[in-house]
């Protein structure tokens, strides 16, 4: 069998950020540190983090007054940060730079009262605190036929923002979806997709026509992770997403001779390996890097973490 790793795949620099921003605030300030939420959509990061100290919460009421509290790479609402300065907690803001971009483009069109059309999923963490920062006159859409019931006071002010992990194609079907019916609709300078989902996603575009079986290493609750996978069914490929090897089913290899295996922005390497593993555990078995293209994208750690070398 021939295992094709698909790259770039797996941590981007949000996540590995955000991870960073955990492990140091453990060793600067002692455990226990509180993140709000899981700090990235993957159940092995955090039960990893668990166990080196921090103690992950829904609700800022059980964290503790004058406790350490980081908010995850997802980002959190304005009401969030109020919550947080009246319990006297030291915040650590973890959100994504890409993120945050976006946050910033959702006040600058509420500062000029405009209709914004959210792009992205109903209850996804990212999304909730995305809501927060764009005021009470926001729309949250995910499909075409979303767009088309949209019902909008003043179609002369309005503007899209989008979740940072959606499908390329499927955001680029909303947008101009959007564009038709409201042709003065403004959006963002530049897209607002992150690097890493596009450029996870145009891997798996570029190289699963070579393979029988696409395998995605993510977690359920990891938007872009089920992106990948759901990009393989569009084109008519079967893929699964998995968290691990010991989710491979042996009636999915059935004449299966080629295997792209990618993963998540928030999926770490050693979970890919493992699969790897299981396959070679299986018997003769080629693996080739495929990389479509490069990534050199790193984040700074936020100015309470910051170390000299930072």
């Amino acid at each position: 069998m021939k295992i094709i790793l698909a790259g770039p795949r797996g941590f981007c620099a949000g996540v590995e950020r955000a991870i960073k921003c955990v492990e140091q605030a453990i060793e600067q300030f002692g455990a226990p540190v509180y993140v709000l939420n899981d700090i990235v959509h993957n159940a092995a990061v955090v039960n990893e983090l668990r166990e080196k100290g921090a103690v992950f919460v829904k609700d800022l009421n059980d964290v503790p007054p004058g406790s350490q509290l980081l908010f995850s790479a997802h980002g959190v609402s304005p009401d969030r940060w109020r919550q947080a300065e009246e319990r006297n907690l030291h915040v650590i803001d973890a959100t994504c730079p890409l993120v945050g971009k976006v946050h910033n483009e959702a006040r600058r069109f509420a500062d000029k009262d405009f209709t914004i059309v959210l792009i992205g999923e109903k209850g996804h963490d990212e999304v909730i605190g995305t809501t927060g920062w764009a005021g009470r006159n926001v729309r949250i859409v995910f499909s075409e036929e979303e767009v088309e019931a949209l019902q909008i006071p003043d179609e002369t002010k309005m503007a899209y923002i989008t979740q940072t992990t959606l499908s390329v194609d499927d955001c680029r079907r909303i947008v101009e979806a959007l564009e038709r019916r409201f042709p003065e609709i403004t959006g963002p300078k530049k897209g607002d997709i992150c690097y890493a989902t596009q450029n996870r996603q145009a891997a798996v575009n570029a190289i699963s026509p070579e393979a029988d079986l696409v395998l995605v290493v993510g977690d359920r609750e990891s938007a872009n992770s089920n992106r990948l996978a759901e990009i393989c069914h569009v084109q008519g490929k079967t893929a699964y997403l998995i968290s691990g090897a010991d989710m491979i089913e042996e009636e999915w290899l059935e004449g299966v001779e080629t295997v792209l295996l990618t993963a998540g922005a928030s999926a770490p390497e050693s979970l890919v390996q493992g699969v790897v593993d299981y396959f070679r555990g299986r018997g003769p078995c080629e693996v080739e890097e495929r990389k479509v293209m490069d990534e050199n994208v790193h984040f700074k750690l936020p100015p309470a973490l910051a170390t000299p070398k930072e």
